[in-house]
């Protein structure tokens, strides 16, 4: 799914404890797990870790990645 990066990026780093950027890609059952699991602190290192992970992605012109 093709999402904006820095929607992305922000989401990820900074609500990924919750799994906000599984949402915004168009994951929902990723999210849902992502809420479920969110009491631990699992979540919240993956979501930092795909936050960076996109972050040193290649944009298109528009600003657009791939996720």
């Amino acid at each position: 799914k093709v999402v904006n990066k820095l929607v992305y990026v922000l989401c990820a780093i900074f609500l990924g404890g919750i799994g906000i950027h599984k949402f915004v890609a168009g994951k929902v059952g990723s999210g849902v797990m992502y809420i479920i699991f969110s009491w631990t602190t699992i979540p919240v290192l993956l979501g930092i870790i795909e936050g960076i992970v996109a972050a040193f992605k290649k944009a298109d012109i528009n600003g657009n990645i791939v996720v």
